[in-house]
């Protein structure tokens, strides 16, 4: 008489299913950061274009918005970048460029 037996994942399959799960959602926050990185220098890049200002002003402009309205860094740069494509910069924005040096 045989009797079969569902197989069971060995312990250390399921350490590689944690581990690669670990892996899968280490990527997918690098990747985020990669992208916001990617958003705040554009948005400088645009400020010092446009309003004539170094780089380090620029990322302090959007650095003091982001405290002030407690709306993360990389949400305040994608202000700069859709006026640069024709939406209206929102009055923090402007407020902190105007007293940029």
């Amino acid at each position: 008489m045989t009797t079969s037996r569902a197989q069971r994942p060995s312990p250390d399959a399921r350490r590689d299913d944690a581990t690669i799960a670990g892996l899968e959602q280490e990527k997918a926050q690098l990747q985020h950061a990669v992208g916001a990185h990617a958003t705040v220098d554009q948005a400088i890049g645009i400020l010092v274009a446009t309003h004539r200002i170094p780089p380090t002003a620029g990322f302090e402009v959007l650095r003091e918005v982001s405290q002030r309205t407690n709306v993360e860094l990389h949400t305040i740069a994608e202000a700069p970048i859709g006026w640069a494509l024709g939406q209206p910069l929102p009055e923090p924005v402007v407020q902190e460029l105007d007293s940029a040096p």
